[in-house]
């Protein structure tokens, strides 16, 4: 219900007679003041005290509202609304309000200070990390891995998905070339034991059209297995198995150098180029086709395998200005020279001599299969006749018993593969040996590879201790020629 406007003169005689010419809020005051209790029966003066501090409030709320930036207009349209209907509604009179003086808060948001704030942290912090010697090396690799070209880049990934691809090739080529050496052996051997027994068997029968019969069959199995033979020992499937496992692990190795070059380096185009020779010269190393490019299976002379080109000469390192011997000092390339000496004269020397003796007992091997089945199968031919009937026999039974052992001594023991890894292990030394000379070869210690990590490098490949790379020159010395030592503990 809607008051009237002159609100005390609607109330009754009883509360005027008590408060005539009195101001309802003084006199409540100072009733207040006082100890006695609030009359209850009297809820207007509360209802008019709540309104009073309720519109003090409003204002503060109001020039805090338009101070800060936070809340909505619609909260101070709202606001405003309220206070209107309070306005209305209660017919006051005019109150002295002191104005508050506030301090003009800034315009920018307390958003806006925390993200400027932690800015200024963010950066600071920034400056601080860049500075240490750890961030230093990563932002150093960062700006060298940016100053490279992109198109060498692309280069060096197209090398590296040709080389994948490589790897693939050389690994299933080598597990059929090894189902190939598996399946003929044995199916040549069984061909040839079942043509002695056949023979055994035509000996004992005085039939003359069975005999007969069993004869021409043992001889043609025994042509075969020679024809077969023949086809097998020039192929030598165990060595071409062993070629292909040096490709595919050497095509890993050159994938790998790769991959570390584009990761930690600055390629060029000299490392392009360099990338694209290495991999061509394991493609003329280890070839995949059988005709034309097959490498020679009983060489005249041995000589270690070569899969890597000629060793170029390496780009000038920067020193900035500094005296810098790149890791190399005159005891260094001391221990490197009699190293090299060590290795040809006992490692590679030894390989060389064993991989002539291997290819040797291979080619008399070789000979010796296809040589007894066709002697087994003469015999098989004249066996059961009158005058050579038992010479014949015997000639066809043990010239087939042998050349099952003699093909299986070859084969089975894959000789042809133990040829080729002397032969790879000689050219792995000769590698070596290579690597050393061309580093002291070069007058420029700046253009060598780091000292410290290339005697690192051998001592790994070499099986050894740093302590022991640095005594195995000093210990030759002391044992003399002949009870000299190797330089590789690995093979």
């Amino acid at each position: 219900m809607e008051l009237q406007p002159n609100y005390y003169a609607s109330q009754p005689k009883s509360f005027n007679t008590h408060h005539h010419h009195k101001n309802p809020i003084r006199d409540h005051s100072e009733k207040s003041s006082k100890p006695e209790v609030v009359n209850h029966s009297t809820p207007k003066y509360i209802t008019i005290l709540v309104a009073i501090i309720r519109r003090e409030i409003i204002i503060v709320l109001d020039m805090a509202l338009q101070a800060s930036s936070f809340l909505c207009a619609s909260c101070s349209v709202s606001s405003r609304h309220q206070r209107g209907n309070i306005a209305a509604t209660i017919s006051l009179p005019k109150l002295r309000t002191s104005t508050l003086s506030l301090p003009k808060l800034p315009t920018r948001g307390l958003v806006e200070e925390l993200a400027l704030s932690n800015a200024t942290t963010t950066k600071t912090y920034i400056e601080k990390q860049s500075n240490s010697p750890k961030n230093n090396t990563s932002s150093r690799l960062q700006h060298q891995a940016n100053d490279s070209d992109p198109m060498v880049i692309a280069k060096l990934y197209a090398i590296m998905e040709a080389v994948s691809d490589r790897v693939e090739m050389h690994r299933n080529i080598g597990e059929q070339r090894n189902n190939w050496n598996s399946l003929l052996l044995t199916s040549i051997n069984a061909i040839t034991l079942a043509a002695a027994t056949m023979i055994g068997i035509a000996a004992t029968s005085s039939i003359g059209a069975p005999m007969m019969a069993v004869k021409t069959a043992s001889t043609l199995m025994y042509l075969s297995a020679t024809g077969m033979l023949l086809i097998m020992n020039k192929l030598q499937p165990s060595q071409l198995v062993a070629e292909q496992r040096n490709a595919s692990r050497l095509f890993k190795q050159l994938l790998g150098q790769i991959h570390t070059l584009v990761s930690i380096g600055n390629p060029t185009v000299a490392d392009v180029k360099e990338a694209m020779e290495k991999v061509l010269a394991l493609d003329r190393a280890y070839p995949l086709p059988l005709i034309g490019v097959m490498l020679e299976k009983f060489p005249s002379a041995v000589e270690p395998a070569v899969w890597w080109p000629q060793q170029r000469r390496r780009k000038m390192k920067g020193n900035n200005g500094k005296m810098d011997w790149n890791g190399w000092n005159g005891k260094l390339e001391e221990e490197m020279r009699e190293l090299v000496g060590i290795m040809e004269r006992k490692d590679k020397a030894d390989y060389l001599r064993l991989a002539e003796k291997a290819v040797k007992l291979n080619k008399a091997l070789a000979l010796a299969g296809p040589l007894l089945t066709g002697l087994a199968a003469v015999g098989s031919a004249f066996a059961g006749s009158s005058s050579l009937g038992a010479w014949a026999t015997m000639l066809g039974v043990v010239g087939g018993a042998l050349a099952s052992i003699v093909n299986t001594v070859e084969h089975g023991g894959q000789v042809g593969m133990v040829f080729e890894m002397y032969r790879s292990n000689a050219g792995f030394f000769r590698l070596m040996e290579e690597s050393v000379e061309s580093n002291l070869n070069e007058s420029d210690v700046g253009r060598r590879e780091n000292g410290e990590l290339f005697e690192m490098k051998v001592a790994l490949q070499l099986g050894r201790s740093l302590s022991e790379l640095r005594d195995l020159p000093a210990s030759s010395l002391r044992k003399g020629d002949a009870h000299e030592e190797f330089a590789s503990k690995l093979f």
